[in-house]
């Protein structure tokens, strides 16, 4: 889903750093270039300028209160401190986006309200977009076409142990339902996992696939493949 508003925003953005008003100015008018000079991206207008596509989902972080001790999941978690004062209640939220073209970002919020954490986080996961590799790795298929991973990653966060295999053409997404957005958005059709440790705390899974996929690019930059 998109923010109806948000070409609004882009139009009355004021840049604040260096390359934020050369993409106001037109100078720069494709995201890979920032990507292949390795400069940090500090203002989220920047993706929403130069990534109009861009859409966004939240990963189910949070779990409503059941009648038996269980709950839906939800993509708000809410957590209370004792205070002088009283009770303190924080709402975390992980929000992802991407152009599912080779383009993923995961960011977290954390506020006083719902909303405001539900913002922040969205921010956040703008300004940790990255490219991640998309191919066709699996023997099975071998059509050169770009639906899958070229290869076999792995990534770990804490005891959380996730690995992404290619698989041919009309699999599917066979992954862990927090884990499938990721990597929807990021642009793969087909793709086999392998979990193993405490994958019940999604935070920890999702920086686990995060990981997988930040080494599936070094190895694309190793290969010489941009």
């Amino acid at each position: 889903m998109k923010r109806s508003n948000e070409s609004e925003d882009v139009q009355e953005w004021i840049p604040k750093t260096r390359l934020g008003r050369q993409v106001k100015e037109g100078k720069i008018t494709d995201i890979i270039e920032i990507f292949e000079s390795n400069e940090r991206i500090l203002e989220p207008e920047i993706v929403d300028a130069l990534l109009p596509d861009l859409e966004e989902d939240y990963i189910n972080i949070g779990q409503a209160k059941g009648k038996f001790g269980g709950g839906k999941r939800r993509i708000i978690r809410q957590t209370q401190k004792k205070t002088k004062e009283g009770s303190k209640l924080t709402f975390s939220t992980l929000a992802v986006v991407g152009n599912k073209n080779g383009i993923v970002g995961v960011g977290f919020g954390k506020a006083a309200e719902s909303r405001p954490a539900k913002e922040k986080a969205l921010r956040k996961a703008k300004l940790n977009i990255m490219r991640v590799p998309i191919g066709c790795g699996s023997w099975e298929c071998n059509c050169g076409e770009k639906h899958s991973l070229p290869f076999t990653v792995s990534g770990k966060c804490s005891s959380v142990n996730v690995k992404l295999m290619p698989a041919p053409k009309g699999t599917g997404l066979a992954v862990e339902a927090e884990i499938r957005k990721i990597l929807h958005l990021a642009g793969y059709k087909d793709v086999w996992s392998q979990v193993r440790g405490q994958a019940r705390r999604k935070k920890n899974l999702v920086d686990a696939c995060l990981s997988a996929l930040k080494q599936g690019n070094k190895m694309r930059l190793l290969n010489g493949k941009k």
